[in-house]
């Protein structure tokens, strides 16, 4: 997202963005409209790259103000919205909303039976990558007691519910097995402290993806933070009255910090 001085938006979001801020949205590249294979790969290092690539972009575009670019991103994006405010200190603020801080935390939210018998699969996808082969899959979520990456009981029915309420079919979600190696150590928390831009964490305190103390731990460690809590889950604040509030606080955020006019 980035301040500007003309009205509108460079497309028509779903819910409408306030007069003057352009907004842009990109799929990381294995996903969505993106290029590459295999499908559906999560890499933590190539998705930071596709965000430096997109602010990059952001701060060539018309009308838009290079120096007043804020960065926002939930769950695991919010993780990414760190590290690259971190990294990029033009960055004008940033919107963590529900984010993915710290993988460890993250994994002994999960149940290590279900680990466990995930780690076959994570082997032979290892192997088949290493042989150039088609990758080893295994669902992105799941009921508890499912092999999936998430499988507490609030994911499957939050996932669906978003997904009814888009309207959409349901995407793919069967992702390279290797992935489960990825998220352990990533913990883009840990940059908070080298945040020197006004950020805003938005923490679900029920949230069985991110868990919530892990991430207080680490926003409260950067200089400019600001922390709003939620009693809600990791899925229930994208619709209803939780998001409502979650979205009220971010554009207060946003005409405080990165007002609109200078």
């Amino acid at each position: 997202m980035a301040a500007s001085r003309r009205s509108g938006s460079p497309r028509s979001p779903s819910v409408s963005t306030p007069p003057g801020y352009a907004c842009l949205v990109f799929d990381y590249r294995y996903f969505g409209a993106s290029g590459g294979e295999p499908r559906e790969l999560l890499s933590v290092r190539r998705q930071l790259e596709d965000w430096r690539a997109a602010v990059s972009y952001a701060r060539t575009v018309e009308g838009v103000d290079p120096a007043r670019v804020v960065l926002w991103g939930t769950s695991f994006a919010g993780g990414h919205v760190i590290r690259t405010a971190a990294d990029d200190p033009r960055i004008a603020a940033a919107i963590a909303q529900c984010p993915f801080t710290d993988g460890i935390a993250s994994a002994a939210a999960l149940d290590p039976v279900a680990s466990l018998r995930m780690a076959p699969r994570v082997v032979r996808d290892l192997v088949a990558a290493l042989r150039d082969r088609p990758p080893v899959r295994v669902p992105a979520y799941g009921d508890p007691g499912e092999v999936a990456l998430m499988t507490a009981p609030d994911v499957a029915p939050g996932v669906r519910a978003l997904i009814a309420s888009a309207g959409i079919e349901e995407p793919p979600h069967h992702v390279p097995a290797r992935i489960a190696l990825e998220i352990p150590r990533y913990r883009p928390g840990r940059r908070a402290k080298d945040v020197r831009c006004p950020i805003l964490f938005c923490v679900c305190d029920r949230d069985t993806v991110a868990p919530a103390r892990a991430t207080l731990r680490h926003a409260r460690r950067a200089p400019q933070a600001e922390i709003r809590r939620y009693d809600h889950g990791h899925f229930t604040i994208y619709s209803g009255d939780a998001f409502e509030e979650v979205v009220a606080d971010q554009l207060a955020f946003l005409a405080a910090k990165v007002p609109l006019g200078n």
